[in-house]
């Protein structure tokens, strides 16, 4: 049973080689956001009118859908304000930044957006990936306890199930973002009871310090903020009736490494690390054997000739 759980394991990994390798190249990419956003803005300050401010400046017409503060650039961005559908300003001065080289957000956009929906927007081919995933950690566990050596493939099974915890638990809450479970309960509103931007910067101002705010968006009916409050991004409900904190999205908290900061950060960051050393020492494992010349061959090359 085993030899054919391997072979099953080895050829799974060989077909998903390249989507799994975009995925978690991509997925080490976005595990440091968390964490640098944790970082600049964990008792930072921000006071809420200095945000009016530059929305009074750059969006007197108040056709902002959001904002969004990169404090680890140090900027802010006017989302639905300029030509290019948003601004970018800097969060000292207020002047608008027109710098066209590559910046740390941009690399998180890019890998965020092949990890999401891989190339050509082929969404289900990461979630097939996933899955991949999920089949080739149940099938490694049932190949039995790891025979531990200092070789390749004795560190590719000590890796697998010494991680095999929070190894796991990526791919699992990957596939639960891809079918929607959130284990939070849907929460009705009326777009009509959506504050302007502007305003909802006033409302959150008032009951709390902005420096931890991460984004301020329209999520489909709904105006959500997110807010490091010492180390956990929450997300509140925001709306004329007042501001709400909503049900913590689990799957998303985890998956993404925001739900305790740093800390779940780097719990992402390590397993990252662990799904890179797991594709990289499978696959040499397999191209050794690959390419091996059998013993027979071996010896046959290494007799004398008479």
């Amino acid at each position: 049973m085993k030899p054919l759980l391997l072979r099953l394991h080895r050829w799974i990994t060989l077909v998903f080689a390249i989507p799994l390798a975009v995925v978690i190249v991509t997925g080490l990419i976005l595990s440091f956001e968390p964490i640098v956003q944790d970082a600049t803005t964990r008792g930072a300050s921000l006071p809420p009118e200095k945000i009016i401010a530059l929305l009074d400046k750059h969006d007197p017409e108040s056709k902002a859908r959001g904002v969004m503060i990169r404090a680890y650039e140090n900027r802010i961005e006017l989302l639905g304000v300029g030509e290019d559908g948003s601004t970018e300003l800097d969060l000292k001065t207020g002047a608008v930044i027109e710098d066209e080289s590559t910046t740390l957000s941009e690399i998180f956009g890019t890998a965020r957006g092949l990890h999401e929906h891989f190339l050509f927007d082929l969404g289900w081919v990461v979630t097939a990936s996933t899955i991949a995933m999920i089949v080739l950690i149940i099938l490694g566990v049932f190949m039995g306890w790891p025979r531990l050596r200092n070789s390749i493939s004795g560190w590719h099974q000590g890796m697998a199930w010494f991680g095999l915890p929070i190894l796991a638990v990526s791919p699992i809450t990957g596939l639960m973002l891809a079918f929607g479970i959130t284990f939070a309960t849907p929460v009705k509103q009326d777009r009509a009871a959506l504050p302007p931007i502007k305003e909802a910067v006033q409302m959150l101002g008032k009951e709390r310090d902005l420096g931890g705010l991460i984004w301020l968006r329209q999520r489909g009916p709904r105006l959500l903020a997110r807010i490091n409050e010492g180390g956990a991004f929450n997300v509140y409900n925001v709306s004329r009736s007042g501001i709400t904190l909503t049900q913590t999205n689990w799957p998303r908290a985890l998956h993404e490494g925001n739900a305790f900061g740093s800390w779940t950060g780097m719990m992402v960051l390590v397993t990252s690390i662990g799904f890179v050393g797991l594709l990289g020492t499978g696959l040499t494992i397999y191209v050794r054997r690959r390419f091996r010349k059998p013993n027979r061959q071996r010896n046959r090359e290494a007799m004398p000739a008479e």
